[in-house]
């Protein structure tokens, strides 16, 4: 059983590099497809990335009541800080929300003058940013409820948007990469199609021989396996530099430092990719030649 095994895996190497053309056929399509899959794959993560920053930078301003103490203030923190779905708790002081009315009204700042120590009317309140915006609702709601809270502000219509740019983006993807999947398990398959029909008559006469089925597919089976193997490694290696020299470019740019976003590393990414990528070439490769030989298989 193992010299049977040995011989089928050495026949499935040698008809690699026997069938030179069609190895190379087979191997350049499945580059050009995983190629096309990693190169959407990597723009979608990075959009979504880039949007769950700016949302965690959406959120909104809890305006505390003026009579409250510094221990209730604390309490209030602690309360909000508590809730699921926050991310950061920011504390404005009267002081800085009157400084930050002052930068809005720039050259018209002596409008303030008289509102300083005690006589400042702006209240103190907390900058809270979210992990979803989905919560956005329920977070405010609840927050409205506490104690010392004199009203919140929230950017609805930014928020809205992005959820909408956000899911939106999320489901072209997704649509996206099952068109790409389909379209190169096709092309794929048909490639390995035209292959085993040029070596029909190989075939036949390992039918004729006595050859069973089992020993006639192992081999191409093999073959298929190895060429998806070395498509994947290969188009992994070409995603990766191409990817890291793209995000050098950006990030050398200043654009998203002047966003305040930062783009995914390929070592945040490559897994997934490399996951999909062997699972696309063993499982292609594989099913493409079984599919492929069916007809000349049957009896």
């Amino acid at each position: 059983m193992i010299v049977g095994s040995n011989y089928l895996l050495k026949e499935g190497i040698k008809n690699v590099f026997k069938n030179k053309k069609s190895t190379t056929i087979s191997l350049v399509t499945m580059i050009l497809a995983m190629f096309l899959f990693g190169a959407f794959f990597a723009i979608g993560e990075n959009v979504n990335y880039v949007l769950e920053q700016v949302q965690k930078s959406q959120g909104m301003e809890v305006f505390i009541e003026n009579e409250a103490t510094d221990e209730q203030i604390d309490v209030l923190e602690q309360s909000i800080k508590s809730l699921e779905g926050i991310n950061t708790v920011v504390f404005k002081s009267k002081q800085q929300a009157l400084d930050s009315m002052k930068e809005n009204l720039k050259d018209n700042q002596e409008l303030l003058e008289g509102y300083e120590g005690e006589n400042n009317i702006f209240p103190a309140s907390f900058i809270v940013t979210l992990t979803d915006l989905s919560l956005a609702t329920d977070i405010e709601a609840r927050i409205s409820a506490m104690e010392n809270v004199k009203k919140i502000t929230s950017k609805d219509d930014t928020i809205n948007t992005l959820m909408k740019i956000a899911n939106g983006i999320r489901i072209a993807m997704g649509v996206i990469s099952i068109i790409l999947i389909v379209i190169s398990v096709t092309i794929i398959a048909n490639t390995i199609r035209l292959t085993v029909h040029s070596r029909r008559k190989e075939i036949s006469i390992m039918k004729y021989v006595g050859a069973t089925n089992r020993f006639i597919r192992l081999p191409f089976l093999i073959e298929g396996i190895i060429i998806g193997v070395a498509a994947a490694v290969i188009t992994l290696l070409i995603v990766g530099g191409i990817y890291d020299m793209i995000v050098q470019n950006i990030v050398s740019s200043n654009v998203l430092q002047k966003m305040g976003v930062t783009l995914l590393q390929f070592t945040e990414i490559v897994q997934t990719i490399a996951i999909v990528y062997g699972v696309l070439g063993i499982g292609v490769g594989a099913i493409g030649s079984s599919i492929s030989m069916k007809k000349y298989l049957e009896v």
